[in-house]
Parts: structure tokens; C-alpha cells; sequence
């Protein structure tokens, strides 16, 4: 796997990394520099894109196991719902301790939706995956990719299911 091998070799910086990967594999796809943000919905509001155009990457634990799950930026997960869809025992929000250290180029937090790439199952809401862009986070709490779900869909392969809502402000 092209974008494995490079992270362990910790040639370039996370945007360089992805953005190679996306070039291997015929994507087009646009790289958005915003001021820095945390959470996906300062990030949203930094790039002018709207909260359910920007996708969140949460990291998960089901049945023990590390779990990728995206949702729009305006949204939550109702984890009762994604559980009984899962079949699973147990699912629960990870602690940023139990994840850090598997993205060891990325900043806390703002890793890209590419858990295929790091070994994890990937979990996206029925709701993003009807929007024909999907931008997210590439690495870092500055930098963007904005392509089209299509693509992402095709490289990731994820499993789409109903477990978002939105959320009031």
C-alpha cells in the first residue's frame, strides 16, 4: 500500500502524503488552507464551507477494536443507533490517547478519513455519503481536501449507515 509505506518512511508532511496517494489513484481533488481550527465546525466556518459539507473524522472503539467513523460537521452520532446497526457488543468514543500514536504524522485530531489506510474499518452517515463533495481534514488543523464523495468512496470502500443527527445550535 502506497500511502502505508510512506507514512512509515515519514518522507513529507501529512498533505503531501495524502495528496500523492490521491495522484496514484486518478483523483481530483482541490487542497483548501484555512486559519487554524479544531473542532469541525470552526474549521467549516474558517474554509466558508457549510458545517454538512465538511466531513468529521471521530475515531471509535467497537468490541475493543479501533473504528473510523465520518459524519457531516453539523451532526452527531447516536451511538445506540450505530450500535445496534453494527451488531456490536460495545462502541464508545476513543480517548485521543487511545488513537494518537496510530497517525503518527498527523496532528491530533485532524487525521483524514482514510482508515482503510491505517488497517480500520470505516463508518460513514447515510447523509454525507448523499452529497456529491466531501472535504476533510488532511492531516492537520490548517489544511483541507475537498474532492468528490464518489472518489473517496471508491478508495475507502466504507460501510454507509443511518447514525447521525443533527446538531442544534
Amino acid at each position: 500500500m502506497f500511502f502505508i509505506h510512506k507514512i512509515q518512511r515519514g518522507v513529507a508532511m501529512p498533505l503531501a502524503r495524502l495528496c500523492a496517494f490521491l495522484d496514484a489513484n486518478n483523483v481530483k481533488y482541490v487542497t483548501i488552507r484555512h486559519s487554524r481550527a479544531y473542532t469541525a465546525q470552526e474549521v467549516a466556518a474558517s474554509a466558508h464551507i457549510p458545517g454538512r459539507e465538511i466531513a468529521k473524522t471521530v475515531m471509535a472503539r467497537m468490541n475493543g477494536i479501533m473504528v473510523m467513523v465520518v459524519l457531516p460537521a453539523d451532526s452527531q452520532i447516536d451511538f445506540d443507533v450505530l450500535r445496534e446497526q453494527l451488531g456490536a457488543q460495545t462502541l464508545e468514543l476513543a480517548p485521543e490517547a487511545d488513537f494518537k500514536d496510530l497517525f503518527p504524522h498527523c496532528e491530533t485530531g485532524a487525521m483524514p478519513p482514510f482508515g482503510n489506510l491505517y488497517g480500520m474499518d470505516v463508518y460513514v452517515a447515510e447523509s454525507l455519503a448523499e452529497d456529491e463533495k466531501i472535504a476533510f481534514n488532511a492531516g492537520s488543523h490548517t489544511e483541507l481536501i475537498q474532492m468528490d464523495y464518489a472518489d473517496f468512496e471508491r478508495l475507502v470502500q466504507p460501510t454507509v449507515l443511518r447514525f447521525s443527527t443533527l446538531v442544534h445550535a
